[in-house]
């Protein structure tokens, strides 16, 4: 009984890997699928776009292929925390900047957020909606943002502060505040087993149709690794097995609200 559910359990990844093998020599570079509305993801200086996220790192674990696809945009980063749990938050801003250095985010192009009783970096705190979408809306017109990329409901490990974000940005969203033609894409949460399956769930997510998908081919994907790499306070042994076994490094799969 044991044998056969493992036999059930292991059959797919070999399936999964030809069709993995498949698709990347179908593709070229840092590939997208785009949906019928082609201003979702459009790679280019008019493009600027702003990555709204919870802690330094978040941009490495998360967002790097979607960044990375982006190259010819100009591109911003918020972050909502230092990334203080730890009382690290001076080291982890310093992270932080050289990262999205190597993402191709300038310096002059990041903001750190240190609301440290009103927007503490804890996996249980729930930040204050009217508050983040307050600093979300004034960078977002500050700096005539037109696409905006942040966390989905789930927040993909499921972190409070990841889901708040998310909220704020809904909120704006729902509330018609955000400028007109401010596209708002959000990064797909998926399963724990296509969550550490790595570039074998790319033909899993190209099947689900998302509104953007990006795969990052080898040369960006080293990158991306790169820019974790910078991130060396956060480099425990997990998380080091973390950039070889998930999909996020490689593959981002994104909704449009």
């Amino acid at each position: 009984m044991e044998a056969t559910g493992l036999f059930t359990l292991l059959f797919p990844l070999p399936l999964l890997w030809l069709l993995s093998c498949w698709w990347l020599r179908r593709q070229r570079g840092a590939r997208w699928r785009l949906g019928s509305d082609r201003r979702l993801f459009a790679n280019g200086p008019a493009t600027r776009a702003l990555f709204v996220t919870a802690h330094p790192d978040d941009e490495a674990m998360f967002f790097a292929p979607t960044i990375l696809s982006l190259a010819q945009a100009r591109l911003w980063l918020l972050c909502g925390s230092t990334g203080n749990y730890y009382s690290q938050g001076d080291v982890r801003k310093k992270e932080l900047l050289d990262s999205c250095l190597v993402l191709g985010i300038p310096p002059s192009n990041v903001t750190i957020i240190d609301h440290r009783y009103d927007l503490p970096d804890h996996p249980s705190v729930k930040w204050d909606t009217q508050l983040l979408s307050a600093l979300i809306l004034k960078h977002v017109k500050t700096n005539q943002i037109n696409l905006v990329v942040t966390f989905d409901a789930r927040g993909v490990s499921g972190h409070l502060n990841h889901k708040s974000l998310y909220t704020a940005v809904r909120h704006l969203h729902s509330e018609k505040k955000f400028p007109e033609g401010c596209q708002v894409l959000t990064l797909e949460t998926v399963n724990l087993f296509r969550k550490y399956i790595s570039i074998l769930d790319a033909p899993i997510s190209y099947l689900r149709s998302p509104d953007v998908l990006v795969v990052l081919a080898r040369k960006d994907a080293d990158l991306a690794k790169r820019a974790m790499q910078c991130h060396r306070s956060q480099l425990l042994w997990f998380r080091r097995l973390y950039l070889f076994f998930s999909r996020y490094v490689v593959i981002n799969s994104l909704r449009s609200l």
